[in-house]
């Protein structure tokens, strides 16, 4: 699994995540004290920490939630035009059931609307209509490096894509794909992009991954 690999000290690393905090512990302490009520009051004052269900000292979560990951420079990187709902209607070949772009390798279905967050200033929040899409198996596997699959956030995109293949649902598809890319691989003696680029054994795959119950089509 790619990790989201950041070249910092575990001092400097401590410290972004220090701060982390400090803006969640805002977030709860305006939502205890100033947050507007249908009454007219303001504040939920019984709002509090769960160190019994988070499992830490302070109550926060045990690890950062990263929204965006580093991604793969893979074989196939998937696009806006692939799945967006105003490229869609521009391309009425070539589609799959759900309405994108069909993707002969796929392994894989998903959809979520393209949710972005680019910055902290200005416009931070732009969400625009997909279409019900597919997971391209080329999206998993890496140009260069034959020893390492993505798992989830960190496949074949682009950062406008992201907004849609990033979501839980979808990353436990991708997951699943992979697991099971792995077995098939090992069992087989072969390398993930070899099931890729030869038909037969992409099609034996494709029929391995339906009878574990992932689909790779819409119904």
């Amino acid at each position: 699994m790619l990790g989201n690999i950041v070249d910092v000290t575990e001092e400097e690393f401590q410290l972004h995540v220090d701060r982390a905090k400090q803006l969640s512990l805002s977030l709860l302490y305006w939502l205890q004290t100033e947050a507007p009520r249908p009454d007219g009051g303001k504040g939920w004052p019984g709002l509090r920490l769960r160190y019994d269900v988070m499992g830490t000292k302070d109550g926060l979560a045990k690890y950062p939630y990263v929204r965006e990951a580093r991604r793969i420079k893979a074989l196939f990187t998937i696009k806006e035009e692939h799945v967006g709902k105003a490229q869609s209607s521009q391309n009425p070949s070539s589609k799959c059931k759900g309405g994108a772009v069909a993707f002969e390798d796929s392994v894989g279905i998903g959809y979520y609307h393209i949710d972005l967050h680019p910055s902290s200033k200005g416009n931070n929040y732009i969400d625009f209509p997909s279409v019900p899409f597919q997971i391209p198996l080329g999206a998993l596997i890496p140009i260069k490096t034959k020893n390492l699959l993505p798992a989830c956030k960190n496949i074949g995109t682009t950062h406008i894509t992201n907004g849609c293949y990033r979501l839980h649902p979808v990353e436990w598809s991708i997951g699943e794909a992979v697991g099971c890319l792995i077995a098939y691989c090992h069992q087989h003696e072969l390398l993930p992009r070899e099931v890729r680029e030869k038909n037969e054994v992409l099609k034996n795959f494709q029929h391995f991954i339906r009878q574990q119950g992932i689909e790779t089509d819409w119904p």
